[in-house]
C-alpha cells in the first residue's frame, strides 16, 4: 500500500503562486512515477503534470506549460507542484497520484494510488 497526502492548496488571486506538496509513504519502489491531476466543478479530472522518480523526466499539459513546475525530493518521498501565474481557470481540486510501474503518464488509468485532493481557488 502507498499513502499519498497532499497539502498546500488555498485561495490566491489571479497572477499569484502556490506550491502543492504530496508526501508518499508506505510501500516504495525503485522505479515509479508521480503525477498531478485536477478536477474543476462540473468537469472531468484532467492531467496536469508528471515526473519519473528515478530519472526526473517531466511532462506537462499544454494548459500549464511554462507556468507550473513539477519536482521531487527523493529523500523525503515528496513531489511538488509549483504553480505560478495562476488563472481563475486553474481553480480545481488537485490530486497527486502514484504510478508504480511507469515512467510518467497523462492517463488516469496508469496510476495505482491517489491522494485525497487539495482545493486550489484562484480569484479574478
Amino acid at each position: 500500500q502507498v499513502q499519498l497526502v497532499e497539502s498546500g492548496g488555498g485561495l490566491v488571486q489571479a497572477g499569484g503562486s502556490l506550491r502543492l506538496s504530496c508526501a508518499a509513504s508506505g510501500r516504495t519502489f525503485s522505479s515509479y512515477a508521480m503525477g498531478w491531476f485536477r478536477q474543476a466543478p462540473g468537469k472531468e479530472r484532467e492531467f496536469v503534470a508528471a515526473i519519473s522518480w528515478s530519472v526526473g523526466n517531466t511532462y506537462y499539459a499544454d494548459s500549464v506549460k511554462g507556468r507550473f513546475t513539477i519536482s521531487r525530493e527523493v529523500a523525503k518521498n515528496t513531489v511538488y507542484l509549483q504553480m505560478n501565474s495562476l488563472k481563475p481557470e486553474d481553480t480545481a481540486v488537485y490530486y497527486c497520484a502514484a504510478d508504480l510501474w511507469g515512467l510518467g503518464s497523462a492517463y488516469e488509468q496508469a496510476y495505482d494510488y491517489w491522494g485525497q485532493g487539495t482545493q486550489v481557488t484562484v480569484s479574478s
